[in-house]
């Protein structure tokens, strides 16, 4: 049993996948207690902010900075994405992470958190924030297809 819960672990942390993947894959393919699938995808998508956040500070100061053009990406998306922060907050970080599509979870807000030179400890709780929200409609949908195909399956 411990070793799903492993499987869920690995897919709530990955970039493709998420919570996106972990959910589903906990209740649907491995049938394990909804309950403790939503919490652990949610718990451990959340806390991917920290190492990622860390790594990119260190490669970039360490090795990208040295470059021009890795210098200039950077300072052209902190110039331009700037007023977007500036016109809607962090909460508009949080929804971001929230919507669940294709490149919009906890990986892709910590990248443009850091990239935007933005508070860790609000950005921490915008992409968490986020990852509740994706949570929570993954869930529904999930939650709402199993509960739809039990009624023809019956």
């Amino acid at each position: 049993m411990l070793e799903q819960f492993w499987s869920v672990i690995v897919a709530a942390v990955l970039p493709i996948s998420e919570l996106r993947g972990s959910i589903p894959l906990g209740i649907w393919v491995l049938h394990l207690d909804p309950v403790a699938v939503i919490l652990i995808s949610i718990l451990f998508n959340a806390l991917v902010f920290f190492p990622i956040f860390i790594v990119l500070e260190l490669l970039y100061h360490r090795v990208f900075e040295r470059f021009g053009w890795a210098r200039g990406i950077v300072e052209r998306t902190h110039r331009k994405g700037k007023p977007v922060i500036e016109k809607y907050g962090m909460l508009g970080l949080a929804i971001f992470v929230g919507v669940p599509l294709p490149m919009t979870g906890a990986w892709t807000g910590t990248l443009i958190a850091w990239i935007l030179g933005l508070n860790w400890k609000r950005s921490f709780v915008s992409v968490a924030l986020g990852v509740v929200i994706a949570g929570a409609i993954v869930s529904a949908v999930v939650l709402g297809g199993l509960t739809a195909f039990s009624v023809f399956v019956k």
